[in-house]
């Protein structure tokens, strides 16, 4: 078989006689190589699609980074949160609390302001001196 045919007929004719001299006409699937205009403009619409693309993933990164820092403090408090949540508690500081020595106990006790023991700890060798305070206390009088 021959690889070319009709070329010298003139293009705008050359399907009408293919089709005169064919036994029929199918609709079938085939690779078609592109002629070198074909691909320059195959070649262009790429850079094109390209550049959009481009300026596309510039404009989707500034959104995401605007998201991201919107995100951030609410991921961190919610971080906190859930960190209470298991704990059952929270660390707290610079809080004002009283501190009460046990001399008998030997121990010093830190209370908040609801009254609640919030850190105890053995008393050191600068508290052991007893105060006119301390002394009035185990009794709750003054005699």
């Amino acid at each position: 078989m021959e690889k070319i045919l009709g070329q010298d007929i003139p293009e705008q004719e050359r399907w009408q006689f293919l089709q005169d001299n064919a036994d029929a006409v199918e609709k079938i699937g085939y690779t078609h190589r592109f002629t070198p205009e074909e691909l320059a403009q195959k070649k262009e619409s790429l850079a094109e699609v390209s550049i959009t693309i481009n300026d596309i993933e510039i404009e989707k990164k500034e959104a995401m980074e605007g998201f991201k820092e919107r995100l951030k403090p609410l991921n961190e408090e919610k971080q906190e949160l859930l960190d209470h949540i298991k704990r059952g508690s929270e660390y707290r500081t610079d809080e004002e609390c009283v501190k009460i020595l046990d001399h008998e106990e030997r121990m010093a006790g830190f209370y908040n302001k609801l009254g609640e023991l919030v850190y105890s700890r053995p008393i050191m060798p600068q508290e052991m001196q007893k105060t006119v305070f301390s002394i009035n206390r185990k009794t709750g009088t003054d005699n």
